[in-house]
């Protein structure tokens, strides 16, 4: 099942994408909740009573007539992790990692799958990077690897987009990861059981059609289930937050290959989907 938030005729409310459609759930399961995180919260199992609603309703409207926005629109928490592929460890000339390097993407800087990334007026080492993410489905605390993939709901694109200079103006990242707009997600949710294994996915960034990144999340260092494990020991994981696994090696930061305005940057993930973003200037 594919999850989506959406905007249409000036509302803005959840539904299930089937194919070039989107099922309304507000009209098709008016019991159920019109946002994300409270959907993911809800007593009983509201995906599967979505999923009903799903394959029973008329109640459709067609993709191209709908505002895809980011899938969780505030999540209580964006985490990402930093050195998880070895080879964007090499092309950084970092050392590998012997425990994860966890850091906050500030939840202000989410953004639609399709909205304009904006580059801000203070820098222009403006920069992508592609990455699976998963969203957590269950409020959970010390979740063990071997039933980590339970508190799962889904997984999405996400472009972990870095003010690079920022990023190494403070030790934690989180400034140069927190820009507004830097943290575009989606184009859905797509649950646990349309994935499969979340560690053999291809993984494929693109700027203006040329491929940047490619890479298979086998490659993962820290896998999924390793970081929710992690995570889970520090402080409680809630509905609707995001964790974003960390990018391959393609990136500009080796040849300061930095997004100027125009320049359209496309994540593609197998079986998840893709995000599209255009770069803009900051307005004055």
């Amino acid at each position: 099942m594919k999850l989506a938030t959406f905007t249409h005729q000036g509302s803005t409310r959840i539904g299930v994408v089937s194919g070039e459609e989107i099922v309304d759930l507000a009209r098709a399961a008016p019991a159920l909740p019109r946002d994300m995180i409270d959907l993911l919260e809800g007593t009983g199992d509201p995906l599967a009573m979505a999923a009903r609603a799903a394959e029973s309703s008329a109640a459709r409207i067609a993709l191209a007539e709908v505002h895809l926005e980011a899938p969780v629109l505030r999540p209580r928490k964006f985490l990402a992790i930093g050195l998880n592929y070895a080879d964007h460890i090499a092309e950084t000339e970092r050392e590998k990692p012997e425990f994860p390097v966890f850091f906050n993407k500030q939840v202000t800087c989410v953004n639609g799958p399709f909205d304009a990334i904006v580059r801000p007026r203070v820098s222009r080492a403006l920069d992508y990077e592609g990455e699976l993410g998963f969203v957590i489905g269950r409020r959970c605390r010390h979740v063990p690897r071997d039933r980590a993939h339970e508190v799962i709901a889904g997984f999405l694109a996400v472009n972990d987009v870095t003010i690079r200079d920022w990023q190494r103006k403070a030790p934690t990242m989180t400034l140069g990861k927190s820009f507004d707009t830097h943290g575009p997600i989606g184009p859905w949710i797509v649950t646990s059981d349309e994935i499969g294994d979340p560690h053999a996915l291809e993984l494929r960034t693109f700027v203006n059609g040329q491929e940047r990144q490619h890479s298979n999340t086998r490659h993962l260092i820290f896998d999924c289930y390793a970081m929710i494990e992690t995570l889970s020991t520090v402080f409680t994981l809630e509905p609707g937050d995001i964790v974003s696994t960390g990018t391959p090696s393609g990136v500009g930061y080796p040849t300061r290959s930095w997004l100027v305005p125009g320049d359209v940057v496309r994540v593609e993930i197998e079986r998840v989907g893709a995000i599209e973003n255009r770069v803009v200037d900051e307005p004055a």
